[in-house]
């Protein structure tokens, strides 16, 4: 008995507390006024989610060439060079100034004039060029071609002030052969 009486009193708590929880709210509460008091209001999300970069971002960051290695960016920077140099070869002011380096009489003179001629090359295939390694590139090879024009052994120039005169190697004198002074007579034996 005592377990029912137990049973019927839990039972009797249980519908009190279900009573009173069924007890309509007033009209004016607002469930959330404590917690707009308490945290400032966030500031609305844009309604595509969040914040997407503009269609020229996203042109700029795909239009870049990725690195394959350094042999690949070799040969992508090789190739846009022969295609400028198809380009400036037929140039009407890189044919002139190659023609009047050929016609050079002396070879002073040619070397000075092939000068002239890969300052005119150079600048017209840089003055076409894109890309900041390509100028590079192209700035390297006017040094090289123009570094193959200098013989300081013949003739050298004058260096600037302040730079320093690049050693010039002299030349190593040949070893010679000690010669024998005695020369020893080679017998001949008669085999029989």
């Amino acid at each position: 008995m005592k377990t029912y009486g137990l049973i019927v009193s839990a039972t009797l708590i249980g519908m009190a507390l279900m009573l009173h929880g069924q007890d309509a709210a007033p009209p004016n509460v607002d469930l959330y006024e404590e917690q707009n008091q308490l945290e400032p209001t966030p500031s609305p999300e844009p309604p595509n989610g969040p914040e997407l970069p503009e269609i020229s971002q996203l042109d700029q960051n795909f239009s870049k060439p990725r690195s394959l290695g350094p042999q690949a960016d070799e040969l992508r920077v090789h190739k846009e060079w022969r295609q400028l140099k198809n380009r400036t070869v037929n140039d009407p002011k890189v044919q002139s100034a190659k023609a009047y380096a050929q016609s050079a009489r002396t070879d002073l003179e040619k070397r000075n004039r092939l000068r002239n001629y890969y300052n005119v090359y150079y600048e017209c295939m840089s003055a076409l060029a894109t890309t900041p390694e390509l100028k590079l590139a192209l700035q390297a090879l006017k040094t090289s071609h123009q570094g193959l024009l200098d013989q300081p052994r013949v003739r050298p120039s004058p260096t600037p002030e302040g730079a320093t005169p690049t050693p010039t190697p002299s030349g190593t004198p040949a070893k010679k052969k000690p010669v024998q002074k005695h020369k020893k007579k080679e017998k001949r034996h008669k085999h029989f």
